[in-house]
């Protein structure tokens, strides 16, 4: 069991690397056709293998959440959201509140390539969402327990946890403007979503952002998450926003704010520079993906490093939100909170 470097030493839900194998039984039916303005929890089983290959069983409750991925026209499965409130002392669920599962949109490779990213964005902070790739089963509670293909999916780690982890508390609703974020943490964040080629995010209306901070009067530090309309996820139904005039997620649009002083950059860019290989390995010879996807994809990260070390396109491309006559000003109003 291969424990993440700089976490925790105990193996535990989201400390670990390898997939976990779960299965979830009852009305999957219901489930998955729950898909309104107010979706209910329904109650689940949850089975999974524990310790010396015990077959371990949870009583959990499963609702629908999210907003684009809900909708049916838009994909098969939606996300789903794990309330943990009943038993599960002594198993490695006995931390856990509730869970965010992200599940298979239209095809589960785009949710490991959505998880590797938060892999990439671990390398770069502890102040990062955790993440721990799943093969699941929705089994219905008939007696012949008919259950969909294994698909991977992802356990996203509780907002609550990663502030705790950060001596931090998690701010909620408040609204502030990304000029009134820590600077270093912004910088993190907004040159991260450059290179993955996400556009999909905004402060000002916490889309795609937490707020983490000390307590809840002191500067807040910014955390995305998300990631699934980026470029370098490259999911068919996803599409920038009109309102930047992009053709493409592919396309990369800084979207953090004006700062005319290139060189509040340099300490952000040293990082990613120092990382750059161990972004690499990520993708390079890892058996989750395709060969193609990740030559395609070390490609695309080689544009970024010839943007970000070339002083010219470095400068135009940081500060186009300086551009009176562009779209680097645009504020994508982030949709209701889940």
């Amino acid at each position: 069991m291969s424990i993440i470097p700089g976490y925790s030493q105990v193996p535990g839900l989201i400390d670990t690397v390898e997939p976990l194998e779960i299965s979830f039984y009852g009305n999957v039916k219901e489930l998955m056709n729950d898909r309104g303005d107010d979706p209910k929890y329904h109650d689940f089983k949850l089975s999974f293998t524990g310790q010396e290959n015990a077959k371990v069983e949870l009583p959990v409750k499963i609702k629908v959440r999210g907003h684009f991925r809900k909708l049916k026209e838009n994909c098969t499965y939606p996300p789903l959201l794990i309330d943990f409130s009943k038993e599960k002392k002594g198993t490695m669920f006995s931390e856990q509140k509730k869970l965010k599962l992200v599940t298979p949109c239209r095809d589960e490779k785009y949710v490991v390539r959505e998880y590797l990213v938060y892999k990439l964005y671990n390398l770069i902070t502890p102040k990062s969402f955790r993440a721990r790739l799943v093969k699941f089963n929705m089994i219905t509670n008939d007696p012949k327990g008919k259950s969909i293909e294994t698909l991977y999916g992802i356990l996203i780690e509780e907002e609550d946890q990663m502030a705790n982890r950060n001596n931090s508390v998690s701010i909620d609703g408040k609204l502030v403007r990304p000029q009134q974020t820590m600077l270093d943490d912004f910088l993190n964040m907004s040159v991260f979503e450059f290179m993955i080629g996400n556009t999909d995010w905004s402060v000002q209306y916490l889309q795609n952002v937490k707020l983490i901070g000390a307590d809840s009067l002191s500067i807040p530090s910014t955390v995305p998450y998300d990631f699934d309309h980026s470029g370098i996820v490259s999911a068919p139904y996803a599409q920038p926003a009109p309102e930047l005039q992009m053709s493409s997620t592919r396309e990369r649009r800084y979207r953090g704010y004006c700062i005319n002083d290139m060189q509040k950059f340099d300490k952000v860019l040293s990082t990613y520079n120092q990382l750059k290989e161990e972004f690499y390995k990520v993708y390079a010879g890892n058996t989750l993906i395709d060969e193609a996807y990740s030559k395609s994809t070390i490609r695309y990260l080689d544009d970024f490093y010839k943007i970000v070390n070339d002083p010219k396109k470095l400068k135009a491309a940081f500060q186009y939100p300086c551009q009176a006559d562009g779209t680097g000003n645009v504020v994508i109003k982030g949709l209701k909170k889940d």
